[in-house]
């Protein structure tokens, strides 16, 4: 799926590139700026439209309502498959479904509902501090690799053309300074595109160079990259090696999209495998019983407990509770936080430097520093 940014990115990146104010369509609309609009605006219209017609919704029923009062929990018909078969791990075996996975659909929808009325603001930021430690360090490290990124991408093409074309963006709109600068934009815009397509191509392997380096690995190597390659951009500012050295920007991107979610997915599930390993302690029950009730296994008389997750007072889910979702959601607002700290600081050290090249030492720099944080303290499972 992270394929389908950069692929997005290419095609925006190729507009911006396009010298449309010798074309025949940017004369047409009147300016290059119109033109890029005009695409926008247009790829957006087809796509929401794409998105309302293609994707049809089925809605969702009720099952104890379903089910006739007088039909046990043993003659659920095949009817019914389609409610469970979504994201459900057992199968309908004889034209029946298993009255266990019934019977846990409705807890689960109870436990649901229970959990949006108790969930409010406070709640979820009391959920979002008290994190565990490596849920914590995983949401700074990707801080640090959002900050990296972002300083670079923002300002990278009035880099290609201040730093590398020797442009001036301050001079009269048809002096010779300010058309090389133009020219460097757009040829900033040629490197952003071949950032998006080896993103794209990136994140295909991904899966294949998995298996051999590992989560850290990947993790590693995308930082280590992207810290090298802004590095030696601002130490060397050549045209040729720097849209050669873009590459290691489609590395970064494609690393950040999927490396973090994948330990979150991977966090979670070997806390379900601790959870599955903990209740076969209670033995194989087999006959579904309600909560506080005995199950009978030789002459033995064993509690069965209601395996849900732990709910502090008043309704709160605690640290143990969390959910994938709110995981993935903590882990997606470092990218607004790391906006907000790149929009306020990095225009300081510009107007401090009076350059527009400490942009690219400021990314190599923090890069090289997530190399060590994700290396010391990210907790990678095996």
């Amino acid at each position: 799926l992270s394929c389908f940014p950069g692929l997005g990115g290419a095609l925006g990146y190729i507009l911006g590139a396009t010298d449309w104010a010798h074309l025949k369509l940017g004369r047409m609309l009147g300016t290059e700026f119109q033109v890029m609009f005009f695409f926008s605006a247009l790829v957006l219209t087809l796509s929401f439209i794409i998105h309302l017609c293609s994707i049809p919704e089925a809605p969702l029923r009720d099952v104890a309502k379903d089910i006739p009062p007088q039909q046990g929990p043993q003659d659920l018909p095949l009817s019914l498959d389609k409610m469970y078969e979504y994201g459900s791990i057992e199968k309908v075996k004889n034209g029946y479904i298993n009255p266990e996975m019934a019977l846990q659909g409705e807890k689960n929808k109870n436990a649901a509902e229970q959990t949006r009325r108790t969930m409010t603001l406070k709640s979820l930021l009391r959920a979002l501090v008290s994190m565990p430690p490596h849920y914590r360090y995983l949401c700074i490290s990707h801080l640090i690799g959002w900050t990296a990124f972002l300083s670079n991408m923002l300002f990278f093409t009035d880099f290609m053309g201040q730093i590398v074309y020797h442009g001036d963006p301050y001079s009269a709109h048809n002096s010779t300074e300010f058309l090389i600068y133009q020219r460097g934009v757009e040829v900033g815009c040629w490197g952003l595109c071949i950032n998006s397509m080896f993103s794209s191509l990136y994140s295909y392997f991904q899966k294949f160079l998995v298996s051999y380096v590992g989560l850290k690995g990947l993790y590693f190597t995308g930082y280590l990259l992207f810290g090298l390659g802004t590095g030696f951009i601002g130490l060397f500012p050549n045209v040729y090696s720097t849209l050669v050295l873009c590459a290691s920007f489609g590395v970064m991107s494609s690393t950040l999209y999927t490396v973090p979610f994948n330990l979150i997915a991977e966090y979670h599930r070997e806390e379900q495998k601790q959870v599955r390993r903990g209740t076969s302690a209670l033995g194989n029950i087999r006959t579904p019983l309600k909560p506080g009730g005995f199950h009978r296994k030789g002459s033995d008389a064993l509690p069965v407990f209601p395996l849900q997750r732990q709910q502090a007072p008043g309704g709160d889910l605690d640290s143990r509770g969390r959910g994938q979702g709110l995981d993935c959601a903590a882990l997606t607002c470092m990218v607004q936080l790391a906006q907000i700290l790149v929009g306020g600081g990095l225009g300081f050290l510009v107007n401090i430097a009076g350059s527009v090249v400490v942009v690219v030492i400021t990314a190599s720099a923090v890069a090289l520093i997530g190399c060590c944080f994700v290396v010391l303290f990210v907790r990678y499972v095996d």
